[in-house]
Formats: C-alpha cells, structure tokens, sequence
C-alpha cells in the first residue's frame, strides 16, 4: 500500500466532522475498496493515528446479466426499440436476436408493461409498438446501483430483480474509521526492525523506531473446532458420568435382528422390521446361529410363540430365520439388551457360586448409558434423517418405578438447560408403562418430540436370567434434537449435511470443551 493513499485518507479524514466508512471512502476517493482497506491497516500499525471498527453490511450488486442490462438496456426495452413503427412478423422479430433469451424473455415482459401488443387480425402474427416511448426502469435502477447512488430497493422489486437473477445480495466487511488521539496528516513508517545495513551506514540515528511489545502473544496457533453436535454430544456424556452412570460399548453399527428386536420382545411382525423402516444388509445377510446364546434364545422363542412369565406371549411361530438377518441398527437399545444379558450372567453366576441360594446373593444395581449412530429408512425432512444419534439410558434395580423414570430424565434434561420438559403416554413392544419426552422449541414455538421411555417389560426381563423383584427403567433421545432446541436451529438439514453453517462450527472451538 502506498504512502499516497494512506496521506490521501488522512487528509480527508482531517476535514471530516464524523466517523467515516471504508466504502463511502473508497466511492468519494474513486478507489478499489480492496485497496482503501489496505490503507486503512497500514495505518493502524502507527500509534494511535487512527481508530477503525470493522462492521458486516449486506449491499446488493450486479451479476453479468446485470451488468448487460446497464450497457444495452432491459431485454423488454432492446425487444421494444427493435419494433419498427409500422410493426413487423413475429418470427422476423425474434431472428434478430443472437441470444435466443433476449427474444423469449424481453418479448413476454414487454407484453406484460403494456410495450407492445401482438396482432394476429391479418391471419400472421404482427407485433406493433403500443406506447410511442418507454421509460426503462429496470436498467435504470441497475444503472443507480453499479453508480452506487442507491442500495436499497423495496422488497417486491429486490425480489423481481433476483428472480430474474440480475442481482445478487453480498455481505462486504468495511471499517468505520475516525481519528486517533494522536492523529497526523503525515505518515510517518516506524520501523519494525534493527538491520546490518542500517547501523554499517547509520541510518539508523534518522529512523524512528517502533516499540517493542512485551505483550504480545505471537500468532495464534491452527485449532480444531467442534461442530455443535460433538459438543452436545459431549456435555450428554458429561451429564451422565455426573449421575453415576458407565458408559455402555456401542462399536457395531451391523447388529442381528435378534437382539435388535427379539430379545426386546418385539414380534417378528411388527411393522418396524418392514424394509420401509429399516435398512437391511446385504453381505453378510445373517448372523450365524452359534454366535447367539441357545438357551437364552430358547427363552425368547417360547415367550414369543407360547408366552411365559406371566404373559400369553404373541402365539405366533417365532422362527430363528427371522433373528438371524442382519441390519443397520435401528436404536441402540440392541446395546442394552445385550448389557443387560451379561448383568443377568454375572448375577446367576453369583448365585451358583453362593450354592444357589438367591436371597443371599443381594443384586448389585447398575447404570449404563450409551452415545452412538442408529439408521433408520426415514424420509427427510426438517427434523427427520435416515441417520443420526441415539442416547440410551438404562437403570436396573430393585422396585423402580414410573416415578423414579421421570425423576431422573427430568433431572439429566434439566441438566442439558432444558427446563420446559412434559411426558406423554405411548406404546412400546418392550417398555410398559410408555412415555414419549417432550421440550418446548422457542424456535419453532410447539412442543417437540426429544425422546421416548418406559419400564421393561418382564417378558424382556425375565427370560434373560434377570431377577423378578429387579425392574429396568430406560429412556432414548437423539443428539440432534435437543442440540436444534439449544441452538435454535429450526431444520435438522442445518446441523447435520451440506447446508450447514461453517460460522456455527468456527463459533464452537475445541478449546472451549476442553477449558469446562
């Protein structure tokens, strides 16, 4: 940047009676903008000469079509004036035109202004001049805009203009400056270093010096940063390691329908479980027989098709084929179905080693949470996707109950800063009581689904080995509601895919998670 520009600023500053902007600075001066900003930093390296504070300003400007319409005018106006005064063949009249969307596009917004008229009396179709003269506002709005004597239209005609892409609405950062307490007209270049050659021909007697900053930190190193989802996703498990609970192993995406929906006592023809709902693997198909405990299988299949432990079952020929299909999991519960079968293991161990004698062999309670991916074959929309996070909580102990369930959700959403929390009862294959979990989104104004929950049903329970006197209390939610609810994001196809808002995860640096 040159010495010239940086005085020319300052001397214009000098006249100014108030704070003055980078872009009306650059029109009046006749400059790129590019190059006043440039000015305006080398100043701010004098001490105090200037004072600047950068500001955002969405301006409108002219894309090619627009910059066409400035030079030649509205495609209606360039159609209009090539209409003769004693008329012409439509077709003739289109041939004139070597960009085909001139004669289309202006021909039909000239008969909308009431510019020409199409006559077909003759049997051919004659379009004739209907005014002696038009007035072309379009280019001359377009022509105000490139001159920068006008950037705010009216909303209907902004509209008008970008639908017929002419043009286009741009966030430009720009300083407001004004003068510093030690404000000068003349630039004076402090150097920013000693040299050899300086003190070999001591020039160094004439040059002034700039101080040396003690303070400074040197440049900021390169970070990560934490789009918001992880971060949430973080404070969950936070939350729930400050409530006592282990985290629960979730690293298989592929899970068999068997501990997926059998062992949650869910039918074999139940409508999740239709290709509409769950997304099914192709290689490997199935899951072999000996990977899944027989007898506990044995249990599942004769609580299904004859009932037991106090229920009547589905009375249904329950067939190992149907468990054996491998899927993309549809939730994690499949996780705590499988914890919950080794609690049951390690507690029956006990119990044979105290010779069989249960009363003896008190059960040790436990509480286990889990944070990973789930696929379902869900149609998108603006709080669905086919694939996204689920966080399960499981309690396992003697007598719970429906209270103790909502105590605790309540106090992990509380927790998260979600205070407006409210249940409502639902249906669920292996939870009985059901509730559904809601929270109230300020954004979308309407109470929103965040989770589900419930008590096991025995007929999960039991047949796992579990004690009867030991109820489980469990409840899911994905990440990415609650996370919409807490940012205020109104469609989940802003937080998760390519629109989200890279100024939403720059917001969220990593430094942050780990300073809490």
């Amino acid at each position: 940047m040159t010495d010239t520009l940086a005085e020319t600023i300052l001397s214009f500053l000098d006249k100014a009676e108030r704070i003055i902007n980078s872009l009306q600075l650059a029109s009046q001066l006749k400059e790129d903008h590019q190059k006043v900003v440039g000015a305006i930093n080398s100043l701010l390296t004098l001490d105090d000469v200037i004072s600047a504070s950068l500001v955002s300003s969405k301006v409108l400007e002219l894309t090619p079509e627009g910059e066409t319409f400035v030079e030649r005018g509205s495609h209606e106006a360039v159609v209009y004036n090539a209409v003769p005064e004693e008329g012409i063949e439509q077709p003739i009249l289109m041939k004139k035109f070597d960009d085909p969307t001139v004669g289309k596009v202006g021909f039909s917004k000239a008969i909308v202004s009431g510019w020409i008229v199409l006559d077909k009396r003759s049997g051919k179709p004659i379009v004739k001049r209907k005014v002696e003269s038009i007035e072309d506002t379009v280019a001359d709005l377009l022509k105000q805009l490139k001159s920068l004597q006008i950037n705010d239209f009216p909303e209907k005609t902004k509209a008008d203009l970008k639908k017929r892409q002419l043009i286009i609405e741009s966030t430009i950062k720009s300083y407001n400056i004004s003068k510093g307490s030690k404000f000068t007209t003349k630039v004076e270049k402090l150097e920013a270093e000693l040299t050899p050659d300086m003190i070999i021909k001591g020039t160094w007697k004439e040059k002034k010096f700039k101080d040396y900053n003690f303070n400074a930190l040197g440049v900021e190193p390169e970070r990560g940063h934490l789009h918001p989802l992880l971060k949430v996703r973080q404070e969950f498990r936070q939350i729930f390691l400050e409530m006592g609970f282990s985290e629960m192993p979730t690293n298989n995406y592929v899970e068999s329908s068997f501990w997926n929906f059998d062992s949650l006592f869910q039918p074999q023809q139940h409508p999740a479980r239709d290709a509409h709902d769950t997304f099914f693997m192709a290689e490997p198909a199935v899951t072999p027989v000996s990977n899944l405990p027989a007898d506990y299988v044995g249990r599942v299949k004769q609580v299904h098709s004859e009932g037991g432990y106090g229920s009547t079952g589905y009375h249904y020929d329950w067939k190992i084929e149907e468990a054996q299909k491998n899927i993309l999991r549809t939730h994690t519960t499949a996780v705590s179905a499988r914890m919950l079968y080794q609690v049951a293991q390690r507690y029956r161990k006990a119990v044979e080693e105290a010779g069989g004698d249960c009363k003896s062999v008190p059960f040790q309670p436990v509480k286990l949470f889990s944070i990973d991916r789930v696929f379902r074959n869900e149609t998108l929309d603006a709080t669905h996707l086919a694939e996204f996070h689920q966080i399960e909580g499981v309690v396992a102990d003697v007598n719970l109950s429906l209270a103790d369930l909502m105590g605790v959700i309540r106090e992990f959403f509380f927790k998260m800063g979600l205070m407006k929390i409210k249940f409502k009862p639902a249906y669920n294959p292996y939870t009985e009581p059901s509730m559904e979990i809601f929270s109230f989104h300020e954004g979308l104004k309407k109470w929103v689904e965040i989770g589900n929950s419930g008590v096991f049903r025995p007929e999960m329970l039991l047949p796992m080995g579990l004690p009867p006197e030991v109820s489980v209390i469990a409840w899911g939610l994905s990440t990415e509601r609650p996370t919409m609810i807490k940012y205020g994001i109104n469609n989940i196809r802003d937080l998760v895919g390519h629109k989200v808002d890279l100024q939403l995860v720059y917001d969220n640096p990593l430094c942050i998670l780990t300073s809490q």
